[in-house]
């Protein structure tokens, strides 16, 4: 990469990024479903359709990590270390997030959790997030263990993955709802996420081991 590409690509991120952080304030201070994409473009100070050339939908300006999400536990497993099980390896990513209170797996503190549940179409968005998360796995599980296109291991067992992660991000928003700290969550899913795990190994102990 050129220096000038350098510098465009960097322009086009401070860009990014401060669209959303004029968003974020705005939604948290007025409520998702209250604010226009006109607000958002006025307050970072661009054009509308700069606003939509980098946040094609509304709900994305909110949920601005949603890429990393969908493609997270895809990363893992495919990042995982020889000898290694997709069960193994996503247990210790998911308990070094918590460890971290990462805001990808949830910990986004009681003012932007409140935001998403307020928001009809910010829960539906999460929702899918959820969904192409889910599909994103079950591909990188395929390649992983040289599955047929017809197999549907991969698919089943990227359920059971996703849907322990699932359970375990609501378990977040709900105690942060509940004005539950940052620290007392992690504690507590410490020992949620040892039962979530525990729960699949007789099944996916020895599965797609690296």
């Amino acid at each position: 990469m050129t220096t000038q590409q350098g510098l465009r690509a960097r322009k086009k991120q401070q860009t990014r990024e401060q669209i959303s952080h004029r968003a974020t304030e705005l939604f948290l201070e007025r409520g998702f479903d209250k604010v226009t994409i006109a607000d958002v473009a006025a307050a970072a100070d661009v054009a509308k359709m700069t606003v939509t050339n980098y946040f094609p939908r509304k709900e994305d300006l909110a949920l601005d990590l949603g890429e990393v999400f969908a493609e997270q536990l895809a990363a893992v497993v495919r990042g995982r270390a020889p000898g290694e099980s997709a069960l193994a390896a996503l247990r210790g990513a998911y308990l070094a997030a918590v460890a971290a209170q990462d805001p990808v797996i949830g910990f986004s503190g009681a003012p932007f959790a409140k935001m998403i549940t307020d928001s009809p179409a910010l829960t539906a968005r999460l929702r899918e997030f959820h969904e192409d998360r889910e599909a994103a796995l079950a591909r990188a599980l395929a390649e992983a263990t040289g599955a047929a296109p017809d197999d549907i291991t991969p698919r089943v067992a990227a359920a059971q993955l996703a849907g322990v992660h699932r359970v375990l991000f609501d378990e977040i928003l709900r105690r942060t709802l509940a004005g539950e700290s940052g620290d007392e969550i992690a504690t507590a899913l410490g020992v949620y996420t040892r039962i979530a795990f525990d729960a699949l190994e007789p099944g996916l102990g020895d599965y797609a081991v690296r």
